[in-house]
């Protein structure tokens, strides 16, 4: 039996998970993934990405009810959303995206109590027998590496409206 070792993960297995929204929360931009924020919308990048440039798009209020965001903060989130579709097609080239909101746990949440839009670029056969007989993801990319190589074009995007 051939094994796969991935011991960095036992940290954030046994670690205490952090108090408070991650989209809420204070701290450095980089640190926390953060490529744009506007008044109404925050990019980042998924720290726990199912593929490289997995970005997640949010409003700046904190809401889990989609039917409670005005006009301007809908406006303003699909905008950011294009942006982010627009700056990885530039970036890494995809065939393709999953663009998509998992509302509650039972949809597959994993930040119940914030709405959040998850943009996954795809490429043609990046899913590979690992996910099958590992239930394992490969990502061949460091996030820091992911998020210095997509910052310049959020940092040279319009302002989002």
């Amino acid at each position: 039996m051939d094994r796969l070792w991935a011991p960095w993960r036992l940290e954030y297995l046994v670690q205490e998970k952090p108090a408070g929204c991650i989209f809420c929360g204070a701290g450095n931009e980089r640190e926390r993934l953060i490529f744009k924020t506007t008044p109404h919308t925050l990019i980042m990048l998924n720290r726990y990405p199912y593929v490289n440039g997995h970005l997640m798009v949010a409003p700046r209020r904190h809401t889990a009810d989609l039917a409670s965001l005005s006009q301007e903060e809908v406006l303003e989130l699909w905008s950011a959303v294009a942006l982010c579709q627009q700056a990885l097609i530039q970036s890494a080239g995809p065939d393709g995206f999953n663009i998509g909101i998992n509302l509650g746990k039972a949809a597959g949440a994993g930040v119940e109590e914030h709405l959040h839009i998850h943009v996954v670029p795809r490429w043609s056969g990046d899913n590979n027998f690992m996910s099958v007989v590992a239930d394992l993801r490969v990502i061949p990319e460091a996030l820091e590496a992911c998020y210095d190589r997509l910052l310049p074009f959020f940092q040279a995007a319009p302002q989002v409206s």
